[in-house]
């Protein structure tokens, strides 16, 4: 099967959550009851993610969370710290405030396991964005969106090897990540190069580059550089100049900055997860949980992802980029 065709299975069951999520969608603060319009009860909501300082993924994400809930009458509390241990203590403190829900991203899921027991007993109901498709359930959320790693990472080998790519460095900026490593592990998996994994630390550009160029000196075979991240495959950019290397930059995710650079030609496609609607949803999901008792994907997870964007479509992506919002 083709990645394509994965693609397509893959956002089939999304299609039309997505057309939902954008009709229901407004700008600016709070908003008024419409005239005719039902009441919407106040709801407090905490958005508590593993957000790297300085990496613009999360600024969609949270642009989202808080479009869906300017529109709903929410108060979006959201907190970050990439520190696991500190995610759940953010955790513990909305379960304190007790809050109308909890949104959580499962990077380290092992490591918020208690946490997410404590809301629970509380009768706080949780749900899953961006990281922990495969551990969700298990850990007693109620609902998860979020894109399909391994088809992601299964897909991008794939278009590897029409590119005729014979060894590719993937390089993982959080080391324990789940779905990082799930990218990676996923493209070796059907590329029919060589892979090569390279942990860098993302919350420090300057490793980034440094690392990345180090590599490409040391090894003249890298024909390609998989980034895990729209900041990380601009840093790649510099480092493949910085080595002399001949190698292409492609990414997973994007950024305004990145988009330019695949209409430039500079990094040759992106796998797009659709952070903003992650964000948008996972509180939308909340507050259709408490209002009415709705749980979206019939006990699976709502997919977001994944998607390719490169030349042939960067001209539709790139008007909701300049917006923030993709």
């Amino acid at each position: 099967m083709n990645y394509t065709r994965k693609l397509t299975i893959a956002l089939a069951g999304a299609a039309s959550i997505v057309l939902a999520a954008s009709a229901c969608s407004s700008e600016g603060g709070k908003q008024e009851t419409a005239a005719g319009g039902a009441d919407t009860p106040e709801l407090t909501i905490a958005m508590i993610t593993h957000e790297v300082p300085g990496d613009s993924f999360w600024d969609k994400v949270r642009a989202g969370a808080e479009a869906a809930a300017e529109k709903s009458n929410v108060t979006l509390e959201y907190s970050s710290d990439p520190e696991a241990t500190k995610q759940a203590t953010l955790i513990q403190t909305a379960i304190d405030k007790k809050v109308d829900g909890i949104a959580v991203t499962l990077a380290k899921p092992e490591a918020l396991k208690g946490a997410i027991k404590k809301a629970n007993e509380a009768g706080i109901p949780v749900v899953g964005l961006n990281a922990g498709l495969d551990h969700w359930e298990e850990l007693g959320l109620t609902e998860y969106f979020g894109t399909d790693e391994s088809v992601a990472g299964e897909a991008f080998g794939e278009r590897l090897n029409e590119v005729g790519a014979e060894k590719t460095l993937c390089v993982i900026h959080e080391q324990g990540h789940v779905a990082l490593e799930t990218r990676c592990s996923s493209l070796a998996k059907t590329f029919d190069g060589d892979s090569e994994t390279l942990y860098v630390d993302g919350a420090s550009m300057p490793d980034v580059k440094s690392s990345i160029t180090s590599k490409l000196q040391e090894d003249k075979d890298v024909d390609y550089v998989a980034t895990l991240g729209a900041p990380y495959a601009m840093g790649a950019l510099d480092a493949v100049d910085n080595a002399g290397s001949d190698a292409k930059v492609a990414t997973f995710d994007t950024d305004k900055n990145l988009i330019g650079a695949i209409q430039d030609g500079l990094v040759e496609w992106a796998v797009d997860q659709q952070p903003y609607l992650q964000g948008y949803l996972a509180v939308d999901g909340l507050w259709l949980y408490n209002v009415n008792g709705n749980v979206s994907g019939g006990g699976k997870a709502v997919l977001t992802g994944p998607s390719f964007i490169d030349k042939s479509n960067i001209d539709d992506i790139k008007v909701f980029a300049e917006k923030g919002t993709r």
